[in-house]
């Protein structure tokens, strides 16, 4: 549902009948891209929330990845976390720019979207406090542990918002 570009007749002349209308300019691709993607979700603060999350999460794996293990199983814990939340965090913030929750409509989306914080913020959580409790100084798990923390509290926010907008605006209806 693209709309062209139009000439609008508003008045006529003194001097004589109306002209037929203007044929209209055929749309051009720009209308289709814009159905395809949300661009206005790039510069959201959701949308830029979910960008600072990547990167956080994304720094604080590199950091431990790059970094010598003094222990194995809570290194690996922190890193299988933090990916799982960046690929869950990249699968709603694709959702969101291609438009696919208005046309998959069998899916709560919201409430998907807040169990994944909910539950990837409780993990993220655990695996930060237990990867600087195991850190030894080391440079790079304590820098990798702090960006866990750092992609917690924005998921905490996250969350907080998502909860805010889905339950308070439904709450308002006149049957809740």
């Amino acid at each position: 549902m693209s709309h062209g570009a139009r000439v609008i007749r508003t008045g006529v002349s003194s001097g004589g009948p109306a002209a037929p209308p203007p044929v209209t300019v055929a749309s051009s691709s720009a209308g289709s891209d814009a159905e395809f993607m949300d661009g206005g979700y790039f510069r959201s603060c959701a949308g830029m929330l979910k960008v600072a999350q990547m990167i956080s999460l994304l720094i604080g794996f590199i950091s431990v990845n790059n970094s010598p293990w003094t222990d194995y199983s809570a290194y690996s814990f922190f890193q299988i976390v933090t990916m799982c939340d960046l690929v869950m965090i990249l699968f709603f913030y694709v959702m969101h720019i291609f438009g696919v929750y208005r046309r998959l409509t069998c899916v709560s989306w919201p409430l998907a979207e807040f169990l994944h914080y909910l539950i990837g913020t409780i993990l993220l959580l655990i695996g930060s406090i237990v990867a600087a409790a195991k850190s030894y100084n080391i440079t790079g798990l304590v820098a990798g542990a702090t960006f866990g923390f750092l992609a917690t509290i924005l998921c905490v926010i996250s969350m907080w918002s998502s909860y805010k907008v889905s339950c308070i605006t439904q709450s308002t209806s006149k049957y809740c």
